[in-house]
């Protein structure tokens, strides 16, 4: 503590300071983008919720949340962290995102709602629920992760809920892989559709089966549109996608105002650009735009976003490189033919694949070719060179439908052939392996700063839940065509490592980490003692007069984020037991007493007596500091200047200066 004294003939004025340092919370508001509901809310018939999921967001700091009501009323998602919880109560400053939506166009009635969710942090558990004020979802978490460096997401082939014939058996197995994968993988970022999420587009039954498991109100689930979701809006109903473009050209018919589902959509997660196409309008005829959008729509992405991301993944459903039933559809023929010199040419590292209910990694293609004839099927590892793309189909992640591998035949060994790879002629020419065992499976990607690694891993066996085994719609299970037991759950099928082309140069990386946090602080320079103005001296009888310094305030700032920072103070009454004297009589002068930091002194503050001003007994300020100052160390002073009223008893008087520091 620093204490100021000062001694009059007639009385004595003490003055004692206390440091008090008060820490500035700088809060953030949010703009909510999202349309709120203009219908009134039925106030006498609260909301059934249902079907809640979070989706991917634009980038690693949204997400959105997607559900049905019952009621066409105003909703939302209220959100906080998890720690702001007090009971399960959520705080009062929790953020709200208003929903948007509109009426179902499905056999369920009813309304879907979707929302937002903007500005999140990394690193942090948050809690949500939705709807409105006394018709509130339960309440559901989920957690983000830095916002930088390496991270793995999961791909799931066609859970297609209803496939088998029996939606219980296909909701367990679809279940059990989330459950199994996410047990292995529990800080994987994203789980990445293949499409196909329901037999039936708009059969609600299949979509409540799919939407069942906890996991994916937990984990956000980036959608893609199948050829079993597409006849219907369900799917846009229940999936909203960030980024979408939902114009006539990615809609098989047409018309995105009719009853199907459709559109393209991309968003940006860490170091990959995701772009996700609607694969079933490919041909013009049918009334959309074909191939032909999505390439310009993935050429024009690229080009907008490219460079914010080390690498290019592309998620459809039609599988051009798969190795079973679909292998040799002519639809998949014209793909085959209209997208792979393109993907190539735009510096496309992976495209991931579904429909064919089998798994398959391909050779790396270049322009409809293998890029090198020589590179051997099931290598571990592959390096791209410019141009080579890698093609993943996804096996079954539910276990409803599996197709059996096909066989090739003599159509030619490029473009749109089906003819037999050269180098294992029982598989096609451009796969490196395929793999059909009839048991659940999922891909793992890992996303590292110099490459890329998938992994196929059995989420499964043959025994339950396994709906096609279970319900005799397979003949056998197992490797070899059940030549051999099934392999334990959680073990690898295959596994690649893609170690993209840098360029013909040499490409130089460093990893910035995140800047140490530093520190903000100040201390009283060396011991904080009595600041003792001695003794007052009294002018002609009008007021007495005493004068001194304060001990130096050390500011210390060693943040890298170099915010502003400011040191200010204000002064009580001055007080001798029942005698008292405002402290507006007390003026400074402040000033460096060494510089650094970025300090500047604050203005000169002249004593309340002769003005009737507030002096210190308002807050002025010491010293401060602007936004960009340099790091480093300041001492900052102020000489004091004391005027007294004459009429002031005799005593020994103090008061107390606070001192406060700002700091973003």
């Amino acid at each position: 503590m620093s204490s100021i004294s000062v001694t009059t003939e007639r009385r004595a004025a003490r003055h004692r300071m206390s440091v008090r340092l008060t820490a500035l919370a700088v809060g953030a508001t949010c703009a909510f983008g999202a349309l709120a509901m203009t219908t009134p809310a039925m106030a006498d018939d609260p909301a059934s919720l249902s079907g809640v999921i979070l989706g991917v967001g634009a980038n690693e700091t949204q997400r959105i949340v997607t559900w049905y009501s019952s009621v066409d009323s105003a909703q939302s998602v209220q959100l906080a962290p998890t720690s702001a919880l007090v009971g399960g109560a959520f705080p009062a400053d929790a953020s709200t995102f208003s929903a948007a939506g509109a009426a179902n166009i499905a056999t369920s009635g009813g309304f879907n709602r979707h929302a937002t969710l903007t500005g999140l942090a990394e690193n942090t558990t948050y809690s949500y629920r939705v709807g409105s004020e006394g018709s509130w979802s339960p309440t559901y978490s989920f957690a983000t992760q830095s916002f930088d460096g390496d991270y793995d997401f999961l791909f799931y082939g066609d859970p297609q809920i209803g496939a088998s014939g029996n939606v219980g058996k296909d909701q367990a197995g679809w279940e059990d892989t989330l459950n199994v994968s996410l047990a292995a993988n529990p800080n994987a970022e994203l789980l990445v559709s293949g499409g196909d999420q329901v037999e039936t587009a708009n059969t609600e039954s299949q979509w409540t089966a799919f939407l069942a498991p906890d996991k994916l109100r937990q984990y956000p689930w980036a959608a893609t549109i199948g050829n079993h979701d597409v006849g219907g809006k369900a799917y846009e109903q229940h999936l909203y996608t960030p980024n979408t473009d939902r114009s006539g050209a990615f809609y098989n018919d047409g018309n995105p105002a009719g009853a199907r589902s459709g559109g393209d959509y991309w968003y940006i997660y860490k170091d990959v650009l995701f772009i996700d196409l609607n694969s079933n309008s490919y041909a013009t005829a049918q009334g959309g735009g074909g191939d032909a959008a999505h390439l310009a729509y993935v050429t024009d992405v690229i080009n907008q976003h490219g460079d914010e991301a080390k690498y290019k993944v592309l998620v459809y459903h039609h599988a051009i490189y798969s190795p079973a039933d679909h292998a040799k559809d002519a639809d998949n023929k014209v793909r085959r033919v209209d997208f792979p010199t393109a993907f190539s040419n735009l510096g496309v590292d992976v495209v991931l694949q579904g429909h064919d209910h089998s798994y398959s990694r391909s050779y790396l293609i270049k322009n409809s070719e293998k890029a090198d004839p020589a590179e051997q099927p099931g290598a571990a590892d592959v390096y791209p060179g410019p141009g080579g793309v890698l093609y993943v189909t996804a096996n079954s992640a539910s276990g409803s439908k599996y197709y059996d591998l096909t066989a090739p035949d003599g159509s030619g060994t490029s473009g749109a052939g089906n003819g037999a790879d050269p180098l294992n002629p029982s598989s096609y020419w451009y796969n490196s392996v395929q793999n059909q065992e009839h048991v659940r499976t999922y891909v793992k990607v890992q996303v590292r700063s110099d490459k890329l690694v998938v992994e196929n891993v059995r989420s499964g066996d043959c025994s339950a839940p396994n709906a096609a085994v279970e319900l005799g719609k397979v003949a056998w299970c197992g490797p070899g065509n059940g030549s051999s037991p099934a392999q334990p759950v959680g073990s690898v099928v295959d596994s690649v490592t893609v170690h993209p082309y840098q360029g013909s140069g040499q490409s130089i990386q460093v990893a910035v980490p995140d800047a140490a946090p530093g520190e903000f602080g100040w201390t009283i320079d060396g011991y904080n003692g009595l600041v003792d103005l001695g003794t007052a001296v009294e002018h002609d009888g009008d007021y007495f007069e005493a004068a001194g310094q304060i001990n130096p305030i050390t500011v210390t700032d060693s943040r890298s984020s170099h915010a502003p920072w400011s040191v200010s103070a204000s002064v009580g009454d001055f007080k001798d037991g029942a005698k008292s004297f405002s402290g507006a009589n007390l003026g400074w002068t402040p000033k460096l007493v060494q510089a650094g930091a970025g300090a500047t002194a604050g203005e000169s503050v002249v004593s309340g007596y002769a003005g009737g001003g507030s002096g210190l007994s308002i807050s002025r300020g010491l010293g401060s500091a602007s936004q960009g100052h340099d790091k480093g160390t300041a001492k900052l002073g102020a000489d004091l200047d004391l005027k007294i009223p004459g009429d002031v008893a005799k005593g020994s008087y103090r008061a107390t200066l606070t001192i406060t520091a700002l700091s973003s």
